[in-house]
């Protein structure tokens, strides 16, 4: 007769061992009796679960013991995540360098580090630079996942973590292909490296997946928080993007290249249609021998004496505007949130043009300025790495 457990009961298993978990995830350390009072299962079927939890190398007893004894209760063993828990990659590829991080499943950034690139610089420059960031990171593992679990006991059975991050996430200052995750190198793209492969890249690195995605998509999904499920965000700094979330979802398109807007026809000067980046072309404010936009350059014209100053933020508030028109019609977003370097400093020139508009829409300033790219990266890399935990145990 079959003494293995029913179906049933295995899922009860698996949907209490993930409470559990997601439990540890959230407050670090708890004992069994904690643990049960969290999930709200009894405190034997939590013992149980970390039993097997144990078994598995996911969770540890950390050694420390709670007050009791002789007459004040009984001691209850403090429980954590194991080292084997592991840790995530989160990885920026932009214009002025790579910047890598490991986050750990309590989505604490336990490393960093950061290498620059020249300009222009070559794929095989880039190339070099990413796996250098993440050999640097992936020989950091096993100390900060060490520390990520307060000194916690080895794994049952005596097994060895897993010294590579699970995975990794990875954003990058141009256009990516879905399917394969491989750069793309539009016409004028003012950066980065051409068909540069990220996955191809990092897999001797890391343990399990990397995604890939255009940085733009990142950081409307770091946005969402604030902006909702609907919205449109619009980049505007050295490169020109735009990313369309509904429902909560990016709109990546078939191949991935869904806003790219650079060369999308908008209102140039003396109300001529033109490419959006060539409004910046005949500006003068574009870096020499290359279609980026000089951020500092703008913001400079746009700052100069009257009248050219007010003539060029007017020109600038006209062109964004023709995109935004574009978008409206297209997307019907709730809202249109402008980030990047430049972009929330000429907000109100944006919105007296958007105002002018057939079909208007609130457009509000990103609230995330400091790299809103690798924060929407580091947030999935967490969600991805907890999710694995989940599937391992």
């Amino acid at each position: 007769m079959d003494a293995s457990p029913s179906p049933s009961l295995e899922l009860v298993r698996s949907l209490t061992d993930e409470r559990v978990l997601r439990a540890l995830m959230r407050h670090r350390r708890l004992t069994r009796a904690e643990l049960a009072a969290e999930t709200g299962i009894s405190k034997p079927t939590a013992g149980e679960s970390v039993r097997r939890l144990e078994e598995r190398g996911l969770v540890a007893d950390t050694g420390e013991r709670t007050p009791g004894g002789r007459g004040r209760g009984r001691v209850g063993s403090y429980y954590a995540l194991s080292a084997a828990a592991g840790t995530a990659l989160a990885v920026s590829i932009g214009p002025a360098g790579i910047t890598g991080e490991l986050v750990d499943a309590y989505g604490e950034t336990v490393a960093r580090t950061e290498r620059p690139l020249g300009r222009p610089a070559s794929p095989a420059e880039v190339a070099a630079a990413l796996a250098s960031v993440a050999a640097t990171l992936s020989s950091a593992v096993s100390s900060a996942a060490a520390s990520a679990v307060s000194s916690a006991a080895a794994p049952a059975g005596g097994a060895s973590a897993e010294r590579r991050p699970r995975l990794a996430v990875v954003s990058a200052a141009d256009p990516v292909d879905r399917a394969t995750g491989q750069l793309v190198h539009l016409p004028d793209s003012p950066f980065l490296v051409g068909e540069l492969d990220p996955v191809a890249v990092l897999a001797p690195h890391v343990a399990g997946p990397v995604t890939v995605d255009n940085d733009v998509n990142w950081a409307a999904r770091a946005e969402r928080e604030h902006a909702g499920d609907d919205f449109a965000y619009l980049y505007l700094g050295e490169g020109l993007g735009c990313a369309v979330v509904g429902g909560g979802e990016v709109a990546r398109g078939r191949g991935g290249l869904a806003g790219e807007i650079a060369h999308l026809l908008t209102i140039g000067p003396h109300g001529r249609a033109v490419p959006f980046i060539e409004v910046f072309g005949r500006m003068g404010v574009r870096r020499p021998d290359s279609t980026a936009i000089d951020p500092d350059a703008l913001l400079a014209a746009t700052a100069a004496p009257a009248p050219l100053a007010a003539a060029n933020r007017r020109a600038v508030g006209l062109a964004v505007a023709g995109v935004v028109a574009a978008i409206v019609a297209l997307a019907d977003p709730g809202l249109v949130v402008v980030g990047g370097p430049w972009g929330p400093a000429l907000l109100g020139a944006v919105r007296a043009a958007v105002a002018e508009l057939p079909r208007t829409v609130p457009v509000e300033a990103a609230v995330l300025r400091r790299e809103p790219a690798l924060t929407g990266a580091r947030r999935d890399a967490l969600d991805r790495l907890r999710d694995a935990l989940v599937a391992a145990a």
